[in-house]
């Protein structure tokens, strides 16, 4: 269950890792969970964010990168709040189903 505080979920990175990161995270008071390893379906982005994105750039060219990343940057800034709400809700039932198997996504 949430505590109500700051959750901060990040994986394994070696960056997240490191003794200073941890350092700084203790200081600021934040509830970490732990990131099992090989489990990149616990990254919203990946799971919720991307799927709406690849939908939204399907079958549309640019003519640089300059006009992608001004669509891309103008398509989030439009996302409605409640997609980030669903996406965050979706990570809860995710991460618990991943500890439940203990990270072992051999299990089914």
């Amino acid at each position: 269950m949430l505590s109500g505080r700051i959750v901060l979920l990040h994986d394994n990175a070696r960056p997240h890792t490191a003794a200073a990161t941890q350092e700084l995270l203790d200081q600021f008071g934040w509830e970490i969970f732990d990131h099992p390893p090989y489990s990149p379906d616990l990254a919203p982005s990946d799971f919720h964010l991307f799927l709406k994105l690849k939908e939204f750039l399907g079958g549309k060219r640019f003519g640089s990168d300059e006009e992608l990343e001004n669509a891309v940057t103008t398509w989030l800034i439009e996302l409605a709040t409640e997609e980030y709400d669903v996406g965050i809700l979706k990570l809860v039932d995710r991460y618990g189903k991943c500890l439940n198997v203990g990270g072992d996504y051999a299990e089914k």
